[in-house]
């Protein structure tokens, strides 16, 4: 099996208490990220990401998720990281229509209910902490 590294960066508005979530074409909604490029560190990948898919600029904060998965039929074994981030600058707005069909801010039970993979929901994510370290 092909290990795929796919990084998702969280991003919420503490005083609406809500998260950004993208839709994407044929896969539904998550949050904004995707597939690590070979030699492309975690962070560099989901700065990349969420301004592929949202425009904006993000700032990497700490590691609140790792989630692992096997894709049989694709013969991949997917990691899952999931990064605390915060908007730096930009306007939200779909820069792929190709590949995103709505961003949109929703609240926690709506944000759970995209993301039944993670027990304890957003809530936990919130609180929870790892750090994230690039050895040189």
């Amino acid at each position: 099996m092909k290990r795929v590294n796919v990084v998702y960066a969280l991003i919420y508005k503490e005083d609406e208490q809500k998260v950004l979530m993208v839709n994407n074409k044929g896969s539904g909604w998550s949050l904004p990220g995707g597939d690590v490029e070979d030699g492309e560190t975690l962070e560099l990948a989901i700065i990349r990401e969420a301004q592929e898919e949202t425009g904006l600029t993000i700032e990497v904060d700490r590691i609140v998720a790792v989630n692992e998965a096997f894709f049989n039929a694709k013969g991949h074994h997917a990691l899952f990281l999931t990064f605390k981030a915060t908007i730096v600058s930009g306007e939200c707005s779909i820069q792929d229509e190709e590949e995103i069909l709505e961003i949109k801010w929703v609240d926690l039970p709506t944000a759970n209910g995209f993301m039944p993979y993670h027990p304890g929901g957003v809530e936990r994510m919130l609180k929870s902490s790892s750090a994230y370290t690039i050895q040189v």
